[in-house]
């Protein structure tokens, strides 16, 4: 196991995301240590260690504890539903003092709310139980605020009840609506499973709320440890320096191998914790779902099948332990139970069978397409450079592999390829690239200009300009990069730098993710003591025109449709982002010709065909009606109500499946306007097109 690495390869991974480490719990049965968990060693070291390797150098004090405890609050209850505001109040009394008793070695204070929360679940549960014996009225005009995590906690056992009569009506409700919405399948069997009883039977919708809550409260009861309670803790505490800064426990530091490792996973999917859930932040390109096309990144898994077993609930399991239950043996059959992404208040559930197979690396590797777009003026090819990530067999390259597969090398070849094949214009495409290799990046932003900068590093020492130092130019035509919300990181750094040297057209969602901060993973432990590990934020990246991507990331010079833009993914929602920031511009000079020139010309000709086009005109309304319900803190429990809005999330989501799952051109309308848009590009500068070639394309 590695113990300490440097994310110079930018990775987007605990983040996506969005972000932050995935929650990390111990197994259901814990094995308890043969020797006691050194907490006091390790509480002393992570307060000694982050204020002096993270990147702002912030003091370990009062206003870090502070923020930490209510972090740590948050990551047990965060819908602010089980704690009681004299809870909140009661712990808020000592947050001052945490900094100092954690700097002494004393994290005795976790266990005390840890101790209270169980309590309150077990109140709760017991709650729930009685409500459910009685039948609700579904006919009532009425609403929940499903929207929590910045309400304030109950101030009285009567507006407990209160909040807790229509937070479990609405689960009933939903399980009902969605049932009634699809009666085909109303009466199949489903069984709902714990980690000690297998519920075989059917189940109706009260007893599947109570057989849920009856779930996590034996994974609360049994599911935590100490070490698990101080990895939340001392977490908390790294998240108050900012989203991507975490401590990893001795088994957290295995999680997060695990976690790094998912592109190894059977279905071909990148997971974190949400919620309770396995939520899905990103594809493996070439993995089972990706190539499936049904599961999206937003859903989230909440139980797993074997085969034609019955389904097991995940909800509330540590994830190593769904991934291991979502892993299997190549060529076996998964059944996933999942919450889509649409659907904001996870009324309506839908099952996904995958065969698991073997996630290569060269499904994961870049690729092309070759386009042919009619225009008045002939017919153009179009290069389409598919980069999924910035990959780097980076200990191959350090044993002086002059062979290690790098992603640099694989572009430099496509880019070879297009040049024998008359292509016309280049797209690269870096939709849901979520980054790696620094200097990957760096050396493709060098394929498309010429000598000169491409980003800046701010660490601790100050800024370093990073150049492309290779002279040549493989690329000099008509240049398009294409983005989305979850393009970050290095992909963020290619973006920026060819936006701002006027080489390329930027098109894509409003902005990028904007995560423009790196991390390393320090081990904590010395000699024979495993003490896990911290991971600190230790640098930061701007552009060469002086901007940060953090935060704010790249905006695209032309924007196009995308459902991503209704859903809260981005920097910018996660707690204690580090804020944008600007260093001094470095030298550099423009392309020419410049494409800013033409910008506007380019979006009035690609805003009048939209116009025109029923594909972006029905995706624009159901995306603003998703985005209407996504802004609505509330939802109705009324059942005919409830049955209406499930009904119109699946017409969303038949449109989204139509628009996305198959990579045809035609079926992918971004990519269709993006082909049109270099077509202008090309007319624009007033490059003709000499010959319409039409046989086939070799595969490259």
């Amino acid at each position: 196991m590695r113990k300490q690495f440097l994310y110079l390869a930018l990775l987007f991974s605990a983040f996506l995301s969005g972000c932050g480490k995935p929650e990390s719990l111990a197994e259901t049965v814990v094995e308890q240590p043969k020797t006691p968990f050194p907490i006091g060693r390790i509480a002393t070291r992570v307060a000694d260690r982050l204020p002096h390797i993270h990147l702002n150098r912030d003091a370990f004090d009062d206003s870090i504890a502070t923020n930490a405890l209510m972090l740590f609050i948050d990551s047990l209850d965060f819908d602010h539903s089980y704690f009681l505001a004299s809870d909140i109040a009661e712990f808020q009394q000592q947050a001052t003092t945490l900094d100092d008793l954690i700097k002494e070695g004393n994290a005795d204070f976790a266990q005390v709310v840890f101790d209270r929360f169980k309590e309150r679940v077990n109140n709760r549960t017991a709650y729930v139980n009685r409500l459910l014996d009685h039948e609700f009225d579904l006919t009532t005009e009425e609403t929940y605020r499903w929207k929590r995590d910045k309400e304030p906690w109950p101030g009285t056992e009567t507006d407990w009840d209160i909040l807790w009569n229509k937070k479990i009506k609405n689960e009933v409700v939903g399980r009902v609506a969605a049932l009634e919405a699809e009666p085909e399948k109303g009466d199949e069997a489903e069984a709902v499973s714990t980690n000690d009883v297998e519920v075989a039977e059917i189940l109706s919708p009260t007893e599947f709320v109570r057989e849920r809550y009856k779930q996590y409260q034996l994974l609360i009861e049994n599911n935590f440890d100490s070490e698990t309670i101080l990895e939340r803790y001392l977490s908390a505490f790294a998240r108050s320096y900012d989203p991507h800064s975490d401590y990893l426990s001795p088994r957290g530091v295995e999680d997060f191998d695990i976690h790094m490792r998912l592109s190894l996973v059977g279905i071909g999917a990148m997971l974190r914790s949400e919620d309770g859930a396995a939520k899905i932040q990103s594809l493996i390109v070439g993995g089972p779902a990706e190539s499936d096309g049904r599961l999206q990144p937003g859903d989230k898994i909440i139980a797993v099948a074997q085969g034609d077993g019955e389904s097991e609930s995940i909800l509330h399991w540590p994830l190593s332990k769904a991934v291991r239950l979502i892993r299997g043996e190549i060529g076996t059959k998964v059944v996933l139970t999942i919450i889509p992404a649409s659907d904001a208040t996870g009324a309506r559930t839908k099952k996904i069978d995958l065969i698991r197979d073997e996630v290569k690396l060269e499904e994961q590797a870049a690729k092309s397409e070759i386009h042919e777009v009619a225009t008045p003026q002939g017919t153009l090819r179009i290069g389409q450079l598919i980069l999924p990530e910035f990959y780097a067999d980076f200990q191959s390259t350090r044993e002086g592999d002059a062979d290690a597969r790098r992603c640099s090398v694989d572009v430099r070849r496509i880019l070879e390829s297009f040049a024998t094949n008359d292509i016309d214009g280049v797209i690269v495409d870096l939709r849901n690239d979520g980054g790696g290799s620094l200097t990957e990046a760096i050396d493709i932003t060098g394929f498309f200009i010429p000598l000169g900068p491409v980003v800046q590093v701010r660490e601790r020492r100050g800024v370093a300009v990073l150049p492309d130092g290779d002279p040549t130019t493989l690329y000099k035509g008509p240049l398009i990069v294409m983005v989305n919300r979850l393009s970050a990181s290095a992909s963020e750094i290619l973006a920026a730098a060819l936006q701002d040297y006027g080489r390329a057209v930027i098109v894509g969602d409003r902005k990028t993710h904007g995560k423009g901060t790196v991390q390393t993973v320090y081990p904590l432990s010395k000699l024979t003591e495993d003490l896990g590990s911290i991971k600190v934020t230790t640098a930061s990246f701007y552009r060469i025109s002086g901007g940060s991507t953090q935060m704010r990331g790249v905006t695209p010079d032309i924007v196009l449709p995308s459902l991503f833009d209704s859903l809260e993914i981005g920097e910018e929602f996660l707690d204690y982002a580090l804020p944008w920031s600007q260093v001094d511009r470095a030298y550099y000079r423009l392309w020419r010709p410049s494409v800013k020139p033409m910008l506007s010309e380019l979006l009035t000709r690609s805003e009048a065909r939209m116009a025109d086009a029923p594909s972006f005109q029905a995706f624009l309304a159901t995306r603003d009606r998703i985005r209407t319900r996504m802004e609505t803190p509330t939802v109705s429990l009324k059942l005919s109500d409830r049955v209406n809005e499930i009904r119109a999330e699946e017409e969303f989501e038949n449109l989204q499946e139509n628009l996305v799952s198959n990579k045809e051109d035609k079926d992918d309308p971004v990519l269709a306007e993006t082909l049109q848009i270099l077509a202008d590009m090309i007319d624009l500068s007033g490059a003709k097109p000499e010959t319409v070639i039409t046989q086939a394309e070799p595969q490259l």
